[in-house]
């Protein structure tokens, strides 16, 4: 099956961290430039950061620059966001997608679901004291 399941939501106090992950089954990243979006309720879906798997150069939303880190690597066919210092503002929806005809210049202003290949399911991503 062809798909992206993102892992690694959960609760956690401000000022924390947590690390995502989006895992490709049935096809490979190496021709992609993979995002992340969050929505939060009542607000639009925003692109928080991409990477080119190929080159591993990376894009990052101005809200989240200096705090998150995206990477790939250590699992195969494997993208990762580190999210340091989070803010109750980050609490979310958090998904990943790809589409072969997006390169990451244009992913972070890129971001109805349907404009994409694959899109992940989501993860809950909570920030709250």
């Amino acid at each position: 099956q062809l798909q992206l399941v993102e892992s690694g939501g959960g609760l956690v106090q401000p000022g924390g961290s947590l690390r995502l992950s989006c895992a490709a089954s049935g096809f490979t990243l190496e021709n992609y430039g993979i995002g992340w979006f969050r929505q939060a309720p009542g607000k639009e879906r925003e692109g928080v950061s991409c990477i080119e798997y190929s080159d591993g150069s990376s894009y990052y939303a101005d809200s989240v620059k200096g705090r998150f880190t995206i990477s790939s690597g250590n699992a195969k066919n494997t993208v990762y966001l580190q999210m340091n210092s989070l803010k109750p503002e980050d609490t979310a929806v958090y998904y990943c997608a790809v589409d072969l005809g997006t390169p990451c210049s244009e992913v972070l202003t890129t971001t109805h679901p349907d404009l994409y290949d694959y899109w992940g399911q989501g993860t809950q991503v909570t920030v709250s004291s």
